[in-house]
């Protein structure tokens, strides 16, 4: 069957999934949200780099919630002053009785309690639609592949998810400066900042969706945050970090069974890798205490032979969201949460 499909934004993760839309012989694309002025009014396929579609762009919400389609996928930009707005979008859509799959968390929306995940539901019943989120992390790397190795222990311990990620090459001053608070001192971050407002609601979710998965009740989910301070003026692409900032970050949460770390995912993102402890590849690692132990790490490979922009990356946060669109398609109303086969539990 053909999927008719509706793209919220169009920025690097939205484009690469615009793109696989309108390649994909299975898929029509019925709509595409945009935020910028100049992008609106233009044919889908000319923002994609791709011959015309027919379909214009759009800035109107009204105008997508009105458009028949099976799916829409909901990939805009994360900012603590966004959570709220996202919610409501992603409301209004399934209310509407279309599908939504996003990237914007919504991994696992019970781990932010009865209420919150409640509304969700609702909104799912009155739409007879579905909710999914997805993407490499949050939605992959933790919450299923990390859950799958699971399956050949006897015993688990203790495991640990972290993803690395050298932003020093990053040229958004925006993203560097404002979101992340590259150059500040370390008693700006006492009091919980725009991006760890946005981590902590995801990595809530990801702890949370783990401990389920697994049947492991954890008695609390506590952050364990630790920075690197520049002992130098660090140049980057994107400004100067001065001496006595923050330019290195490990965002960390803990899910925490009988008092002690019993799942743990972390983010290490830097912008100096000379600083002492802080020299580490880009990629993920997965690591599982207990019988046997596992290591896992797992590096991304720019493709080759492609005919767009698209980064690795790109395609690893694309790739989860339209293989999901059948699933999501079929299955019933409600949160969907993917499925994992015979993972280790101390329960069965």
């Amino acid at each position: 069957m053909t999927y008719r499909v509706i793209q919220w934004a169009s920025g690097a993760i939205g484009k690469t999934c615009l793109r696989q839309v309108i390649d994909h012989p299975d898929l029509e694309l019925a709509g595409l949200l945009v935020y910028s002025e100049v992008k609106a009014g233009k044919d889908a396929g000319e923002i994609a780099r791709r011959p015309p579609t027919g379909i214009r762009a759009t800035r109107s919400v009204d105008e997508i919630v009105a458009t028949p389609a099976d799916v829409v996928l909901y990939t805009p930009l994360n900012a603590a002053d966004s959570l709220a707005i996202h919610d409501e979008n992603i409301l209004r859509l399934l209310r509407s009785g279309k599908n939504v799959i996003t990237t914007t968390a919504h991994t696992y929306p019970q781990a932010h309690g009865a209420a919150y995940a409640g509304r969700f539901e609702e909104a799912c019943r009155q739409g007879r639609s579905t909710l999914f989120g997805t993407g490499i992390n949050p939605g992959f790397m933790a919450e299923r592949l990390s859950v799958a190795l699971t399956t050949i222990c006897t015993q688990v311990d203790r495991m640990t998810f972290t993803e690395i990620y050298d932003v020093s090459a990053v040229r958004s001053p925006g993203f560097l400066f404002e979101l992340m608070g590259i150059g500040r001192p370390p008693g700006a971050f006492q009091a919980e900042t725009g991006i760890q407002q946005v981590f902590r609601h995801i990595f809530t979710e990801v702890v949370g969706y783990v401990g389920h998965t697994l049947k492991v009740e954890f008695d609390d989910i506590v952050p364990d945050h630790e920075f690197g301070i520049a002992s130098h003026d660090v140049a980057l692409p994107a400004g100067v970090a001065p001496a006595g900032g923050v330019v290195n970050f490990r965002w960390r949460w803990h899910g925490r069974r009988k008092g002690l770390p019993f799942f743990t995912t972390e983010m290490l993102w830097i912008a100096d890798r000379s600083l002492p402890g802080w020299d580490h590849g880009d990629g993920w690692n997965i690591r599982i205490r207990g019988a046997p132990g596992i290591d896992v790490r797992i590096d991304l490979v720019e493709p080759e032979g492609m005919p767009d922009r698209s980064k690795a990356m790109q395609y690893a946060v694309a790739g989860p969201v339209i293989r999901a669109i059948p699933e999501v398609v079929r299955a019933a109303p409600g949160i969907l949460l993917p499925p994992a086969f015979a993972a280790w539990s101390p329960r069965l």
